[in-house]
């Protein structure tokens, strides 16, 4: 007889078939230990996370001009490799360089990642590092440890990169790649070592001007050393061409922004400026090519307005006669630049001084009237008038020098027509400042206007009764 304890088991077809129901093997435990609720289905991610190209979350979002968002994956393998040049959205023009990375709403997609209940890491939406980045940051890694060769190597980079197409050269801008070779140029320009110096400060410099124009942090960093800016004006005076074409354009851009910054930008400027006075000047008469003789220009009118005591500098240096010089057969970008430049140093006492004693200026002047723009025009009236009118800081010699001096300048601009040009302009109109400084250059000629016989430039007969109203 079977024991009442003894399990009968009983054949069911539908058992094998049939799910199998757990039961908890004790009753302490609960519920939440056993039994697990059904996971809640994925939240899709917000539309405007969303590439209109592939319809999947955004990886590196990037804005185009047309105000539509692309991953930047989707979008440049529409535009380079399939060789579309329209917005896939609008159908606006749209070029590979003109894309700009959307950093809050790669903020944003991060932070719905962190935040929802999804398989998506924030990982995933990570910007990977564009060759570009990871140049910039092995470049100020090399930096930090002060390996030379290390650094070279890295600007080398930096320019085969910022060489090889635009959309490269405006990704290096964006990760900071002026600042990083701006911080490697004062780094290494004050090392003992001049043979790893010219090397590691060479390559920096040829990279830093292929991704101008250098932002101001950039410029600071290199302006507020002084080892910095004289080893710029080392280069520019004794490099080759390519390199003192580099070096002025960096000393441009120095020299630029310290007319608005102050200190901040001049410490490195102060110690050094009669020998970037000297280069300055050595190099347009060099002419070495015209990039190089513009940037001068923009450099020696920054340099001249930045103070009397530097106005001085340039034309002991002789920047009025090489300016005379090159106006002779300028072109009307260059000539201009000139003028300007030449109107800044005339601000300082030697600068008028040589002007005035030089006897190509007054016939240069003169015949650029009219002859360029009016831009260069009112230029020519304002240097004409620095020469010719009297200024208490010219006499202080002393002497008769200056005066006698100032007469002839006078004298000889009656005897090559200047008065009939001035005549001209006022008639045919002009700025307010120009016609102000025409009027008083009138006076001053009137009053010499017998001393020698008038020129005729050109048909301004007629004119000559109008000098009765200014002088009466």
């Amino acid at each position: 007889m079977p024991s009442i304890n003894k399990p009968v088991h009983h054949t069911d077809p539908l058992a094998e078939r049939s799910p199998t129901i757990q039961c908890p093997p004790s009753s302490s435990m609960s519920s939440q230990q056993w039994w697990t609720a059904p996971a809640k289905e994925e939240a899709p991610p917000p539309p405007e996370f969303m590439c209109p190209i592939t319809l999947d979350l955004m990886q590196d979002p990037v804005a185009a001009p047309t105000g539509i968002t692309y991953d930047r994956a989707a979008i440049e393998s529409w535009l380079l490799a399939g060789g579309q040049r329209a917005c896939p959205v609008t159908h606006g023009e749209l070029r590979a360089g003109d894309l700009v990375p959307n950093h809050t709403l790669r903020r944003l997609i991060q932070d719905w990642c962190a935040t929802s209940r999804c398989c998506c890491s924030v990982d995933r939406v990570r910007v990977p590092a564009t060759p570009e980045e990871a140049a910039v940051a092995e470049l100020e890694s090399a930096t930090r440890a002060g390996d030379a060769e290390r650094c070279a190597a890295a600007a080398r980079g930096v320019r085969r990169l910022a060489r090889a197409a635009e959309q490269n050269r405006r990704r290096l801008e964006s990760a900071g790649a002026a600042r990083a070779l701006s911080m490697a140029f004062t780094s290494f320009a004050d090392t003992a070592d001049a043979a790893v110096a010219i090397d590691v400060l060479d390559a920096v410099l040829a990279a830093l001007v292929l991704v101008m124009p250098m932002d101001e942090e950039a410029i600071l960093v290199v302006g507020s050393s002084s080892a910095s800016v004289a080893r710029l004006v080392a280069v520019a005076a004794n490099g080759d061409l390519h390199r003192r074409l580099q070096a002025v354009v960096v000393i441009r851009e120095i020299i630029s922004l310290s007319v608005y910054r102050g200190t901040a930008c001049t410490i490195g400027l102060c110690a050094n400026t009669e020998a970037i006075a000297r280069v300055l000047v050595k190099t347009i008469r060099d002419a070495i090519c015209p990039p190089a003789t513009r940037a001068c220009l923009v450099a020696a009118y920054h340099l001249a307005r930045s103070g009397e005591s530097a106005a001085t500098r340039l034309s002991v240096a002789g920047i009025v006669i090489v300016l005379v010089e090159l106006l002779v057969d300028a072109d009307r970008s260059t000539a201009e630049k000139a003028l300007a430049a030449l109107d800044a140093a005339l601000a300082s006492r030697d600068g008028r001084a040589r002007a005035r004693a030089d006897a190509l200026v007054m016939p240069v002047l003169v015949k650029k009237m009219f002859c360029v723009s009016d831009a260069a025009t009112a230029l020519v009236v304002s240097a004409l008038l620095r020469i010719c009118k009297k200024c208490p800081e010219d006499d202080e010699d002393g002497t008769a020098v200056a005066g006698a001096a100032r007469r002839h300048a006078i004298v000889e601009a009656l005897q090559l027509g200047a008065l009939q040009k001035v005549l001209l302009l006022l008639q045919a109109g002009c700025r307010e400042e120009t016609k102000g400084n025409a009027t008083q250059l009138l006076r001053l000629m009137v009053r010499y206007q017998g001393c020698g016989e008038c020129v005729d430039a050109m048909d301004v007969r007629g004119l000559k009764r109008d000098t009765a109203i200014l002088t009466g």
